[in-house]
C-alpha cells in the first residue's frame, strides 16, 4: 500500500516564521526585501494549507493567534536545527541549548519567582529562560497550546476546568506586614489593631492573597483606607517604600524585603498563607529544570 504524505511547504513557512520573528508584515518584507503584498500572499497560502488563521489584526498592526504562536515555535525548531546542521556540517561545534518557557502569574512576588527560578540556571546544562508574566488565565491557555512548559501562579488549577493539567504545590509560607520606617512610627496601640485607619497598599481584588488578607482583616477589624490596589507585585513594594502605605509580603522573602526596599516588618499576619503552584500538562514534573525549581523551593525557599 502506498501512503501519501502531506508535504508542508518550508517556503512559505520561512516566511511567516521571518514576519512573525521580525514583528509584523512590513518589518518581514523587509527583511526579506519583498513587497509586503508579495509577503501576505505567501502567508495566506500557507494559512490555507493548515487550515488555520496565523495572524490577527492588533491596534494598527498584526499579532499572532493562538495557532500563530504554536506555528511559530515549531518553526523556530525546525529553522534552528537546520542552521545547526549547516554549522555541523561546516566543520563547527554547536550545542543546541535547552530552553524553559515558564508562565509567570503577575499575582506573584517577583523576589520569591527569582528564587525558584534561580536554581534551574545553575545546572550543569542551564536552559535558555523563556519567561512570560501574564494573568494566570492566559498563561494557561498559552500552556494547552505547548507555548509554555510550566506555569507558577498563587492558586491551583480549578477542578472544573477543561484544561487537562494538574496541580503542583511548590511550597506554602506565612505572610507578614510592612511599612517605611515614618508610617511605622506613626503606629500606635499593639499589632495587628494599630493598622485600623492606616493606609494600605493591597494586590488587586480576586487574588489569593487579597482575599485572604481581607478575611484577616475582617476578623481583627482592621478598616484599612486604601490607597491603592496592584497586579504587579514589585511595584506596590516600590510604592510601600515611598510611604504610600502598609503591605503584605511572604515570609519567605521577609529578610529581601526589608534590606530591598528599607521597609520594618511590622508583625505576622496569623492565618494568611501564600501558596505557590506549578501547573503543567504532566502529572509528574519531568523537565529537569522544573525539577531543580521544586527541589528548590522544598528544600530552602519555603523551609
Amino acid at each position: 500500500m502506498i501512503v501519501r504524505m502531506e508535504w508542508l511547504n518550508y517556503h512559505h513557512l520561512f516566511y511567516f516564521w521571518t514576519a512573525a520573528r521580525e514583528g509584523g508584515i512590513g518589518k518581514g518584507a523587509a527583511a526579506l526585501r519583498l513587497s509586503q503584498p508579495t509577503l501576505s500572499a505567501q502567508i495566506r497560502a500557507l494559512e490555507q494549507d493548515l487550515g488555520e488563521r496565523l495572524f490577527e489584526k492588533a491596534g494598527r498592526g498584526v499579532a499572532l493567534t493562538e495557532a500563530g504562536r504554536l506555528v511559530f515555535r515549531y518553526a523556530d525548531e525546525i529553522f534552528g536545527l537546520g542552521q545547526e546542521l549547516r554549522e555541523t556540517l561546516g566543520g563547527g561545534r554547536t550545542v543546541r541549548q535547552p530552553q524553559l518557557a515558564v508562565g509567570i502569574s503577575d499575582a506573584l512576588p517577583k523576589l520569591m519567582v527569582q528564587k525558584l527560578l534561580d536554581p534551574a540556571l545553575k545546572l550543569e546544562d542551564p536552559p535558555r529562560l523563556l519567561a512570560r508574566e501574564d494573568a494566570t488565565e492566559r498563561l494557561l491557555a498559552a500552556l494547552a497550546t505547548q507555548d509554555l512548559d510550566v506555569v507558577l501562579t498563587d492558586r491551583p488549577l480549578d477542578p472544573q476546568s477543561r484544561l487537562k493539567a494538574f496541580n503542583h504545590l511548590l511550597g506554602e509560607c506565612g505572610v507578614s506586614i510592612f511599612a517605611s520606617p515614618a508610617l511605622a512610627r506613626g503606629l500606635r496601640g499593639a499589632f495587628p489593631g494599630d493598622l485600623d485607619g492606616q493606609p494600605w497598599l493591597l494586590p488587586l481584588q480576586g487574588t489569593a492573597l487579597r482575599r485572604a488578607l481581607d478575611q484577616w482583616m475582617g476578623t481583627h477589624r482592621i478598616r484599612p483606607r486604601i490607597v491603592g490596589e496592584f497586579s504587579d507585585s514589585a511595584l506596590l513594594k516600590a510604592f510601600g517604600q515611598a510611604g504610600g502605605g502598609c503591605f503584605a509580603a511572604p515570609d519567605a522573602i521577609a529578610a529581601e524585603v526589608v534590606r530591598q526596599y528599607r521597609v520594618k516588618r511590622l508583625g505576622t499576619a496569623e492565618g494568611v498563607r501564600e501558596r505557590i503552584y506549578a501547573v503543567s500538562v504532566d502529572r509528574r514534573l519531568r523537565h529537569p529544570a522544573v525539577q531543580a525549581i521544586r527541589d528548590a523551593a522544598r528544600t530552602w525557599v519555603f523551609a
